[in-house]
Formats: structure tokens, sequence, C-alpha cells
């Protein structure tokens, strides 16, 4: 029973009130080793693969037709690699595989790893603006990030492997599918995002710090890329499984 939960077994809906997301460039081969087979790191030159860490102000997450009002609100942490599924079919899917979740609210930890497994925490978060800065940080996630006041022009980080904004929003997310493996059934569990109007922009990264993406231990880890966007209504469709081996 509680592996069937675990499927995403109804769509879902919710609303993005702010969504940032930084994109990091990881040695392919170093990110390769931590993805369930079949999934590959989706590439760039062929050299990097990449990490995202996606910071979503959250508003009324519950199942799909129910009231806004029995809804979650919660702040999300969550940390993604982009990756290709090759299908069975012989398609060869874009999207992402979570590797941990990390929340404000015991109450979605709980709701997020009963239907998902998407490796839910709880933690602290704090949010505060000053002279113009945005700033999120978690002591017990060990992670801060703060934004440069907002410019009409906006630099790509230093040593980011992309040479203009056109080509890093291909890493900026979301991607139509999130995928969670299970080696031991040879099934891929596969959760289509359905969104209209996200039109992200580019946003300056003063500093970070992202204790998780330390523990992984990358010989190099580039921020790429950061992306914001705001008031965005967002849809799951149920969860669907496949065969990948017999």
């Amino acid at each position: 029973m509680l592996a069937w939960l675990r499927t995403h077994p109804f769509p879902v809906e919710a609303f993005f009130e702010h969504s940032l997301v930084l994109t990091f460039a990881v040695p392919r081969a170093e990110l390769a080793a931590l993805l369930p087979a079949p999934l590959v790191p989706d590439t760039f030159a062929d050299d990097w693969g990449f990490l995202a860490v996606a910071l979503v102000q959250t508003r009324h997450l519950r199942p799909k037709g129910f009231p806004a009002w029995l809804g979650q609100d919660f702040f999300l942490i969550g940390y993604r690699a982009f990756v290709r599924y090759p299908s069975p079919t012989g398609k060869r899917l874009r999207g992402l595989y979570i590797l941990r979740s990390e929340t404000d609210k015991k109450r979605m930890t709980a709701l997020g790893n009963l239907f998902t497994h998407y490796q839910y925490h709880t933690v602290d978060i704090a949010q505060r603006h000053t002279a113009g800065r945005r700033h999120i940080s978690s002591r017990r996630a060990n992670f801060h990030v703060t934004l440069a006041p907002p410019e009409p022009e906006v630099a790509l980080p230093p040593g980011s492997p992309f040479a203009t904004w056109a080509e890093a929003r291909r890493f900026a997310g979301p991607l139509p599918f999130t995928f969670s493996a299970d080696a031991g059934t040879g099934h891929m569990l596969i959760v289509e995002g359905v969104r209209e109007h996200w039109q992200p922009q580019p946003v300056a990264v003063e500093s970070w710090h992202a204790g998780f993406l330390e523990q992984l231990n990358f010989s190099e880890l580039r921020l790429a890329n950061a992306f914001a966007v705001r008031d965005i209504p967002y849809s799951w469709k149920k969860g669907r499984t496949e065969q990948w081996r017999r």
C-alpha cells in the first residue's frame, strides 16, 4: 500500500508565488555516478552535467480539483539533476531527478514522503530584503543565497560554461518530466508537470553556499545561471510507470 501511495497516484496543483532557480555545472562523469540506471546526465558541450537548486514559495498545494483553502503553503528548497531517460520505446525524455527536498513545514515533509520519492526533510528557512538585496538562508541546511539589487543588464556568473543567456535558459527549468527509478523492479515512475506563462528572468547572485552540494564532493562546482519567476499556476499529472528493465 505504501509503495502505491508513493507513485504520485493523483494529479496535483499549486501556485508558485515566486521561484528562484540556481543551476550549477559539474563534471558529467561525476554526476552520472550519482544517478540510478537508466538515467544519464543531460549535458552541454559533452563535458558538463547540471544540478539545480530551486527555491520556491508554494501556495495551496493540493489534489487537483480540491478547493485552494485545503492546500499546503510552504517554502521548498529542491535539489535536482538534469537528466535524460532513454525509454523502451526509443525516446530520450528530458527531465529532472530529485536528489533531496527541504521544506519549512513538518506537515509537508510527512505528506511529501508519503506520496513521493523526493526525500523531504524539515529545515528552518529565513527570507529577508535589505537595500534591494534578497536573502534566503537555512542554518540546518547549511544554505544561503543573496541576490544583487535588480539591474537592467545581468551578466552570467563568472566561470559559467554558457556564452549567452539563451544557452543558459535551456538549463533553467522547469522540465516536462520528473523521474524516479526503482532498480529492484526495473520500473520508472514518470510525473509530467504542466505550466503556462513561464518567462524566467536572469538574476545576479552576489553570494551562495549550498552544504548539500558540497557533501557530494564534486571536483568542480560552478554556478552556471540563475533565473527567477513569479505568480505561476502549476500542476502535475498523475504519475505513470514504465518497465524499463525486465
